[in-house]
């Protein structure tokens, strides 16, 4: 099914601005609907064809259709993208021919009784571009002074339309909060005296504290701020505004004027009580707020735990207690950086290709040795779910450390290292540069069924008969684990050189479930 804009683009001739014109009309005239209690149908004249009968435009195509809100429908069926002509709706076909406004009858289905039709000619800057169709059920019982009220109302919209007055051309489409007819409307008069309040609205104003009479007084006399009705007198142009009348009370009103022959004469103000929307909100903010100081005191809790545990390995001698607890300090800060990342933007999503940024940073400012590594991040993992995010970071934080330590013997790492610094001595080329001894890329991939995550490095490999599962490397132990028991994954281990016998070095692959994670590229 085309859109209506679709339709207007491929059945009509109409210009840009005609076209804008009736897409702000299709937005907003959810109002006129409810006011007049009636079926709309929007047509526009179809683009001729060659050999076709009716090439003089006298046919027409159903751009839109909107039902009342507040009333039953008499038309059951959608008429969006059916033509007219001449002989199916005459009333209306005469309507944009002559561009004065009609009232007759049209009959929908055979058999059935007709239907009360009102056709308004659509003019934007001047010229007829479309009728508005007011389809409503024949005469019953007599309307109540409400129903009246809205359908003179809609009169005088209905000569705002005929003039290209309304919709206007800053008139946004309406969103889902904004109000309509039946959460409550006020009628004012040029001089901002309310002549007419709805009981949905007499209601939003007594929440506000109102409890007088209001009909025939301002309501700044009341005690109530009208800067937004007088904006709209004042400027002929829509406003939207919330008015906090108390701390737990807040009505969005929406003022829409009413002009006629160009003098505004008046103000339509619906009004809607958003208390308990805006208190959600409130909510939901607090929510996120608390959740992001949450995250943001687990990462200085682990940071002051990473430096707690630097500074008691930089109390020991060399050996092993002291490289285990640098060991400790490391996997405690991969933590911290995905606690980092949530106390930024709380969500149950984390852009987990960040943290491995953060994590190469932090595996190269905490590397000393003799002679330069270069890293590599390649592909794209997206956004994990947060429970994955933790003992993923842990598992490339390992994987990397791993291949610093062991990947390159001839590399020896100057023990005593206490953290951020500068590399080390190393060799320069001819040019001054650093001189790139060895190579570990980390590789993301993300087909929306499944994460994969290789390390390679072209280092020494494996050594004959390595076995995962029989390795007793702690690092290589919390890896193993965390993949199959915590994310339900695979991992392998190989030397490169048993897929490529010219290829150096290792491959690490973690393969798990991408869950919720979303695909990259596609």
């Amino acid at each position: 099914m085309a859109t209506p804009a679709e339709l207007a683009f491929e059945r009509t001739d109409l210009d840009e601005a005609q076209l804008g014109h009736l897409q702000r009309l299709l937005g907003t005239w959810g109002i006129l609907a409810d006011l007049s209690f009636s079926d709309l149908v929007l047509m526009a004249p179809m683009a001729p064809l060659p050999g076709d009968p009716h090439a003089d435009g006298q046919m027409l195509v159903v751009l839109g259709q909107m039902r009342p809100s507040n009333s039953a429908t008499v038309v059951q069926h959608d008429l969006v993208g059916q033509t007219a002509g001449p002989t199916d709706w005459p009333q209306v076909v005469q309507a944009f021919q002559s561009g004065e406004a009609s009232r007759g009858e049209q009959l929908l289905e055979a058999g059935e009784e007709p239907v009360r039709l009102h056709s308004i000619p659509v003019r934007c800057e001047g010229t007829t571009v479309a009728v508005l169709a007011r389809l409503s059920a024949g005469a019953g019982r007599r309307p109540g002074h409400l129903e009246r009220t809205y359908r003179d109302v809609f009169e005088r919209f209905a000569v705002m339309v005929s003039e290209s007055t309304f919709p206007f051309p800053s008139e946004e489409v309406a969103t889902e909060e904004a109000p309509r007819v039946g959460d409550g409307v006020v009628l004012v008069d040029e001089e901002g005296r309310v002549r007419f309040a709805s009981p949905n609205a007499t209601n939003a104003l007594h929440r506000m504290g109102m409890y007088s009479q209001i009909e025939g007084r301002r309501l700044t006399d009341l005690g109530i701020e009208e800067s937004a009705i007088e904006w709209a007198l004042a400027s002929a142009l829509p406003v939207v505004e919330e008015v906090e009348r108390r701390p737990d009370v807040t009505v969005l009103l929406h003022c829409i004027p009413l002009i006629a022959h160009e003098d505004v004469t008046g103000c339509l103000v619906l009004m809607r009580d958003v208390t308990d929307v805006r208190r959600l909100d409130r909510l939901l903010l607090s929510k996120d707020a608390a959740i992001r100081e949450v995250h943001h005191r687990v990462k200085n809790n682990l940071q002051t735990i990473s430096a707690l545990l630097r500074l008691q390995a930089r109390r020991l001698p060399p050996g092993e207690g002291r490289v285990a607890l640098f060991e400790s300090e490391r996997r405690v800060r991969s933590i911290a950086i995905v606690h980092e990342i949530l106390s930024r933007e709380p969500s149950d999503q984390v852009p987990f290709d960040e943290i491995v940024t953060s994590l190469i940073r932090m595996a190269e400012d905490s590397m000393l040795v003799s002679r330069h590594l270069s890293f590599e991040v390649t592909g794209l993992l997206g956004e994990v779910p947060a429970h994955v995010a933790t003992p993923l970071a842990v598992v490339v934080a390992e994987l990397v450390q791993n291949a610093i330590e062991h990947a390159f013997p001839e590399i020896e790492a100057q023990d005593g290292a206490e953290g951020p610094g500068p590399h080390g001595s190393s060799d320069h080329d001819g040019g001054g540069a650093p001189h790139a001894t060895g190579h570990i890329r980390v590789h993301l991939v993300n087909d929306g069924t499944t994460l994969r995550l290789e390390v390679t490095d072209d280092g020494s490999g494996l050594p004959d008969g390595f076995d995962i599962d029989a390795s007793e490397s702690l690092g290589l132990s919390i890896v193993r684990d965390l993949v199959r028991s915590q994310l339900d994954g695979s991992i392998t281990m190989r030397n490169r050189n048993e897929v490529d016998p010219a290829q150096s070095g290792t491959t690490v692959i973690i393969e798990l479930p991408a869950q919720e994670a979303q695909p990259i590229g596609q």
